[in-house]
């Protein structure tokens, strides 16, 4: 005998919160261990100019980091800004129109910043 209790309403979007709230501390924490590292390096002894710039960033591990350092922003910046377009803006049409613009805006800074990264 199958019975099923309750109803049958579909649920949608209910693991976004735990998922979203993980990956939020996750690139923050990883953004927060980079700029300990970078710091470290920068506040070594000897002039600060782009020849030092350049030597750090020359070395694969740090352009390695680097770049996952920058896709975990863009990932942080738009899991932020999503919430806030989902929260604040109710018609749906400009709602989606934010969400595109957001996600055009982040690849194209994501790409620059990757650009100007392996062009050191």
């Amino acid at each position: 005998m199958n019975q099923n209790f309750g109803s049958k309403r579909l649920v949608v979007g209910a693991h976004y919160g735990m998922r979203d709230w993980l990956s939020q501390r996750v690139t923050g924490a990883l953004m927060a261990l980079f700029t300990i590292a970078l710091l470290v390096q920068v506040l070594m002894p000897g002039e600060l100019g782009y020849d030092r710039w350049a030597g750090i960033f020359s070395a694969q591990w740090m352009k390695t980091l680097t770049f996952v350092v920058i896709v975990s922003l863009a990932w942080h910046a738009w899991v932020g800004v999503r919430d806030i377009w989902m929260d604040y803006v109710k018609p749906v049409g400009i709602r989606l129109a934010l969400q595109v613009f957001t996600i055009a805006w982040l690849v194209g800074c994501t790409g620059w910043a990757v650009q100007v990264l392996w062009r050191l």
